[in-house]
């Protein structure tokens, strides 16, 4: 059926256009009083059939006289050329084919979402693990629920994370789904480590439907970074990008299988950069956006408005499980550098500094004479530390490391996580009203841990004093309690015990110190005699007990 078209007058054309907001109230009026000039200017040619005179039949008038054109109905040149370009089809009417090109300023995520999305996969995982309890309630892996009650727990569950085991604890099957993507066309493929944690059976989709099973080359738990491989050939690939030049407020765009959705498209803007969510995961500088992730996103790439992937989605802050507004991305720097790791030597390295560090409120900047509150105060050095070896000390202020400022205290870990052992790295610090030079060399993160291992083998002082089994939270247990720090109490005897302090109890501070690791709360213990005031939360409530130890 042909189209039909409609005429509408300049006058009512421009009304339509300052309504819609194509024309502000100004350019409204100015574009009328034009329009109205013309008229006038252009009524006696019309009348006499001179340039501004419309010759021919009105659309839809195609049987009428002249007269419908030279008449009421006669408009100018300008008139003719709005007219003709606006049209109402009727019902019937064939629909256009031509597409319509996204607003100016906006990016075309149609292009980026037909471009990259056949290389960003759909990852399902299958497994066993051995139970931590029987008392623990078991949930259908079907339920939708299933893989955020895997990763964050029961609450009211012991020993958080990990349920649906047998009476006799045993072990249970786990499955989950998760999203990745393609880097190299050989079958690398980046995802998080959360995702195939505990798994045995790791299958990858793709977008064409071809399934492979997946080997784990490698995982980074500190990063949240994983790295699969598949076996096949002349696969679609992303464009990796770099966040230096990222900045707040740019559109991006996930694509992801959220709760098993494949290939979704979802988009945002880059709330703010270099986030750090905690101690046990300072190395990372987080991307915050406001792009909608759920369950299953975990792992799917963040593009730029280039189609670039910037960013690894990873976490959500929620209180409810879904989505809430906010969102984090791991920096496609720090995985690619983690994959690179992987790929050439099966082995991750972290650089350590051996700080405890703080924020810089104004309250110390006052006190230490600073002219802004910015850098990383140090509460801490380890002894035998490479921060101890290069003459740093508890009380100076590190204001830049690598040449990089340091404005909050979360930045130095990111910084030196980016280095590498060995690196020497020149620190600025402040120190008794002035500006120092240190040169420090970064040790082995992995040293530390093995040292740590070593020295968890024999009784704590927390336990010795207080009767506590503690170790950090995990990531998840943070974002399900709302909380920054703290330690989870696993075991309780002796003077705890008599105090009522319970298994599953999260421990956030000792004599109104908060703690954030099990070293700290020891040293915390060193001079208590009599008795300790620990503040616990108990489920969503935050209780003081106190606890006599002498």
């Amino acid at each position: 059926m042909a189209q039909v078209e409609k005429m509408i007058s300049a006058k009512k054309l421009v009304w339509a256009l300052a309504a819609a907001g194509v024309l502000g109230a100004t350019g409204g009026a100015l574009a009328m009083r034009n329009a109205k000039g013309a008229n006038d200017a252009d009524t006696s040619s019309a009348a006499m059939g001179g340039p501004g005179a419309v010759t021919g039949a009105v659309p839809g008038n195609e049987g009428g006289s002249p007269n419908a054109a030279t008449g009421a109905n006669a408009m100018n040149g300008t008139q003719v050329a709005a007219a003709t370009a606006v049209t109402t089809p009727l019902a019937g009417a064939a629909a256009p084919t031509a597409v319509t090109p996204p607003p100016a300023g906006l990016p075309d995520f149609a292009q980026i979402a037909a471009s990259q999305g056949p290389a960003v996969v759909n990852i399902s995982v299958s497994g066993t693990v051995k139970t931590r309890s029987s008392r623990t309630p078991q949930i259908d892996p079907d339920d939708p629920f299933y893989d955020f009650f895997r990763r964050f727990g029961i609450p009211g569950g012991p020993g958080g994370p990990g349920f649906g085991g047998d009476q006799d604890g045993g072990s249970r099957q786990i499955r989950g789904q998760g999203s990745g993507f393609i880097v190299s066309n050989d079958g690398i493929i980046l995802t998080n480590a959360h995702v195939v944690q505990d798994a045995q059976d790791v299958v990858v989709k793709l977008t064409d439907r071809r399934e492979f099973r997946a080997k784990v080359l490698g995982s980074d738990k500190s990063t949240d970074v994983a790295v699969l491989k598949i076996d096949a050939k002349n696969l679609p690939t992303v464009r990796l990008g770099s966040t230096k030049d990222l900045r707040v407020g740019e559109w991006v765009l996930a694509i992801g299988s959220p709760f098993g959705f494949e290939n979704s498209v979802s988009a945002g803007v880059i709330s703010a950069k270099g986030r750090s969510l905690g101690p046990e995961e300072s190395r990372v500088p987080f991307l915050q956006t406001d792009v909608a992730i759920n369950p299953g996103n975990s792992g799917g790439p963040l593009f730029n408005a280039r189609g670039e992937v910037v960013g690894i989605n990873s976490q959500i802050y929620s209180a409810s499980g879904g989505y809430q507004g906010l969102s984090f991305a791991i920096p496609v720097e720090v995985a690619n550098k983690i994959r690179q790791q992987i790929q050439s030597g099966g082995k991750v390295q972290h650089a350590r500094l051996g700080v405890m560090v703080q924020e810089v409120n104004q309250g110390f900047a006052d006190s230490f004479k600073l002219e802004r509150p910015e850098g990383a105060l140090v509460a801490n050095v380890e002894e035998g530390s490479p921060a101890a070896k290069s003459g740093l000390r508890p009380g100076d202020v590190i204001l830049s490391f690598k040449g990089q400022p340091i404005v909050a205290s979360g930045d130095l870990p990111a910084l030196v996580d980016q280095s590498s052992p060995g690196d020497r790295i020149a620190m600025e610090v402040w120190r008794g009203g002035k500006r120092e030079q240190l040169n420090v060399v970064l040790g082995d993160a992995s040293d530390r841990a093995s040292r740590q291992a070593k020295s968890d083998d024999s009784p704590s002082a927390s336990q010795g004093k207080l009767g506590l089994t503690l170790r950090p939270l995990q990531p998840e247990e943070r974002r399900q309690l709302g909380i920054r720090e703290g330690l989870v109490i696993e075991e309780v005897a002796g003077p705890a015990a008599r105090a009522q302090v319970r298994p599953g109890d999260v421990l956030l501070a000792v004599n109104g110190t908060p703690v954030q690791s099990v070293d700290q709360v020891k040293s915390l213990l060193q001079n208590a005699e009599k008795s300790v005031a620990l503040l616990v939360q108990r489920g969503s409530d935050k209780i003081f007990v106190p606890v006599r130890i002498g």
